[in-house]
């Protein structure tokens, strides 16, 4: 099965570790984002089938943003990510829809299960 993913976090090096996890696996990467704002706006154009969103960002906050893809989007698969020691964000994420949370630092093998559990 063939999907699009975006990837939404505010540290350059990070959006392109995550790009290369994806790409090295056979996962398109749709586009990128670099704030919560901006990956709003990017999934209204490109609608991809699973979002990698970290949670700390800039502008708008990976929840906020969660809420909004997930209000206006409600079968939108949204993978949150984010640092040790935020449980009460993964609690809201999870109380919001995501499908699930990867833990800063990841392995690349968390990634791609959590995005292929993500579309199945």
């Amino acid at each position: 099965m063939k999907f699009r993913v975006i990837i939404i976090d505010d540290l350059s090096f990070m959006r392109t570790a995550i790009r290369e996890i994806l790409e090295d696996a056979g996962i398109m990467v749709a586009g990128e984002a670099e704030n919560g704002l901006a990956g709003f706006e990017l999934y209204n154009e490109l609608q991809p089938e699973v979002v990698l969103m970290d949670i700390t960002m800039p502008v708008m906050d990976g929840i906020e943003s969660l809420k909004k893809i997930r209000e206006k989007y409600p079968d939108a698969r949204v993978v949150m990510c984010s640092a040790l020691g935020q449980q009460e964000y993964i609690i809201k994420s999870i109380q919001l829809g995501a499908r699930d949370f990867i833990v800063k630092p990841f392995r690349p093998e968390r990634i791609i299960s959590a995005v292929q559990k993500a579309v199945s």
